[in-house]
């Protein structure tokens, strides 16, 4: 790329938006007071060659970037959080700067071995080009300056650009995947993402010694990159293409594949006033249809937390124990489903369209007798058990059509009294 064309795109307002291009101005005169030369790599360079719009602002610096680091900080203000064994610190922005995201990774530019398969790198300051060199796809390995006189030229030592032209996903080298297999997942994203083809060399890679050490990886590491799938538009091809790789497997054997029936209800309905959390929505989907046990087991393999757990084991058993159900009156509907998480209870009924499901969702849930445990003690009643099988006697009441205003709510509780 042409230093004129690199600075065409680098002010395009579409790409990127005039707060983060006078973002990157001022962390590029920072570090040039500091005489580190500034570069934005990786993602940045990969779509803004792409002619999409920037979001991930990773900044190399040919030096301390943790000194870079608090002279922002002491010059703007944010919070910075260095990370001493990498040279890396993240630069928490202020809240006036109202950006998105709100972080900033700071990188030393660096050399990186590994002790063992799959182990996190050690680390050694060095120049951007190794910095570029230690990556994991070519179309990652690029870097754009962003200081001084230098301000727009572009670095491609590994030919990414070429291979972003062509649409591949090329690992760097012969042992990308064994030094670290999540690498495996970001080529599975990429080639998603962009719809893109992973070199034929590169997919030769993902080969039993890969997958013998992604294996070995702890369940919080592997459910960070299933997360990131998750976020991603063509999660369902991604998670296909991860099963038809052997990755799945790998992780562990009873991995299901992830249903293409159900891909459409990644996309939440708002309407419905139930919070939305794609992962989740993702992780119930995925494993909706599996054995309480298997659901366990495999929760725990990916660490789940304890709210994610009862999320998915609530849809299985929800969708396992749904005919049940079917012929139960509305207050018996609501009782057997109020201490579900809500999120459970759509995903449910996503899959299955039981209309019980959605009344409870849009209405049932709401519904309240009028009567409160005041009026019950106005009316002379000590406070105790009684007071919630009267209440709860009103509720369903209303739920089953009994009562349908305030004076039918009266008549009944003079009954109960």
């Amino acid at each position: 790329m042409q230093k004129d064309e690199a600075l065409r795109l680098f002010r395009d307002p579409d790409l990127i938006p005039s707060e983060k291009q006078t973002l990157l101005s001022n962390i590029a005169a920072q570090a040039a007071d500091l005489n580190m030369p500034c570069y934005a790599v990786g993602g940045f360079v990969r779509d803004l060659l792409l002619g999409k719009p920037v979001n991930d602002l990773d900044i190399v610096v040919e030096g301390d970037a943790i000194q870079l680091g608090k002279k922002l900080v002491e010059r703007f203000g944010g919070k910075l959080t260095p990370h001493f064994p990498f040279h890396t610190a993240i630069w928490r922005l202020p809240s006036t700067f109202n950006l998105q995201p709100s972080t900033l990774d700071l990188i030393s530019a660096r050399k990186e071995t590994y002790e063992k398969p799959g182990a996190l790198p050690t680390v050694t300051p060095s120049t951007i080009e190794d910095d570029l060199r230690r990556r994991d796809f070519t179309i990652n390995a690029m870097a754009l300056r962003l200081d001084g006189e230098g301000l727009g030229e572009t670095l491609d030592p590994l030919k990414g650009q070429t291979d972003l032209g062509q649409g591949m996903i090329r690992a760097l080298h012969p042992k990308s995947f064994v030094d670290d297999p999540t690498r495996i997942f970001r080529a599975i994203r990429y080639e998603g993402r962009y719809s893109f083809q992973i070199d034929s060399s590169t997919l030769e890679q993902i080969n039993p010694e890969a997958l013998k050490v992604l294996h070995s990886l702890s369940g919080e590491r592997l459910r960070h990159e299933l997360d990131l799938i998750f976020d991603e538009d063509q999660a369902e091809n991604m998670m296909l293409r991860a099963a038809s790789l052997g990755v799945l497997g790998a992780i562990h054997p009873k991995m299901p594949e992830f249903n293409r029936d159900y891909a459409d209800f990644l996309e939440m309905d708002a309407r419905l006033d139930v919070q939305a959390d794609r992962r989740t929505m993702g992780y119930m989907l995925w494993f909706m249809d599996l054995p309480e046990d298997e659901v366990i087991l495999l929760a725990n393999r990916l660490d789940f937390t304890n709210e994610l757990m009862l999320a998915v084991w609530a849809a299985a058993q929800l969708k396992r124990g749904l005919p049940h159900l079917t012929d139960m009156k509305p207050s018996e509907w609501t009782y057997a489903l109020e201490k579900l998480p809500l999120l459970s209870i759509y995903a449910v009924y996503l899959v299955t369209r039981e209309n019980g499901l959605l009344r409870y969702l849009s209405v049932w849930r709401h519904v309240r007798a009028r009567t409160t445990g005041d009026d019950l003690k106005k009316r002379g009643l000590i406070p105790g058990p009684r007071f919630g099988e009267i209440l709860l006697r009103l509720r369903s009441a209303w739920l089953d059509g009994e009562v349908n205003n305030e004076s039918e709510e009266k008549d009944l509780l003079a009954k109960l009294l």
